[in-house]
């Protein structure tokens, strides 16, 4: 199988960032979500990522222009018809990728393969909404996507070795590094990392240390690129908080009973980076330390 198109569902943050990687790697790349504006959004990410990248002469114009000639704008998943492979990176729900999937079984040609970016979601569940679970696999990149070199590859109960050997194959030519993992909840690193937050919000609950001195604590003791808070801001509060309720409701270890502290951020709106608030503040354009936050 040649694999020549990719179909992106989902242009957020992952999205958009396996779109770049992908026409950049010289794939012919579809970038899709449920609204036009949101594919917009997505492909200005793209753009503002490649104008970076231009300034610190990593890249020429001219390669930007080409990777961005290789993205496809779409607003119907009917476009996948023409897509080799697809990689959903839509919202960390299980209704929410189920509908997906199964409107993808019958658009898509048989031997189309389909890959979850999920970061906690069993596989074997989601291959359960498609009549081709040889051919579903998780491949889950790390944000930001451009820079992290990880992917884990997660095949499911029916996934197919010729279904993993593919997927691994795409990830080499992505320049990543994969490491195959088994099906459970929070796969490997999300699982890790799980249980290390936890750890961080008792710290912090416990007065140990400021929200701040503890990002500055992890990323200088322990050579963090970014602290646990300002990356739980990037990612979004509430996909942490839905790791931690997968990780409950599979593991039923206290260890990963979702903070309460982080259902009070999802409750009150503030879900980082993306609505301007979160661990800090990002209102003006920069990172500020709130001080209107009560523990």
């Amino acid at each position: 199988m040649s694999i020549k198109n990719i179909m992106v569902v989902g242009a957020g943050l992952m999205g958009s960032g396996i779109s770049q990687i992908a026409a950049g790697a010289g794939y012919q790349v579809i970038i899709n979500d449920v609204k036009d504006e949101l594919v917009e959004k997505g492909l200005t990410a793209i753009s503002q990522n490649l104008d970076r990248q231009v300034k610190k002469e990593k890249i020429a114009a001219a390669d930007k222009d080409a990777i961005l000639a290789k993205i496809t704008k779409s607003a119907s998943l009917d476009d996948a018809r023409k897509a080799d492979f697809v990689i959903e990176a839509a919202f960390e729900d299980f209704a929410v990728k189920k509908s997906i999937f199964e409107k993808l079984d019958g658009i898509c040609p048989a031997g189309v393969i389909f890959a979850s970016n999920t970061s906690s979601i069993p596989i074997s569940s989601l291959a359960t909404t498609v009549k081709r679970p040889d051919k579903f696999i998780g491949m889950h990149f790390f944000s930001p996507v451009p820079v992290m070199k990880l992917v884990e590859v997660i095949p499911g109960l029916k996934t197919s070795p010729e279904t993993v050997r593919l997927t691994e194959e795409l990830a080499a030519s992505l320049k990543k590094e994969t490491v195959r993992v088994k099906d459970v909840p929070g796969f490997l690193v999300n699982r890790i990392n799980a249980a290390f937050r936890a750890e961080v919000f008792n710290c912090l609950l416990e007065g140990v240390a400021t929200l701040e001195d503890i990002d500055k604590a992890v990323k200088l003791g322990l050579n963090h690129p970014m602290g646990p808070f300002e990356l739980n801001d990037a990612v979004g509060i509430d996909i942490g908080l839905n790791v931690f309720r997968t990780l409950y409701d599979g593991y039923k270890d206290t260890k990963f009973r979702p903070p309460l502290v982080m259902e009070k951020m999802v409750q009150s709106g503030d879900l980082g980076k993306k609505t301007g608030k979160g661990w800090y503040d990002y209102t003006s354009g920069e990172k500020k330390p709130r001080k209107d936050l009560n523990f």
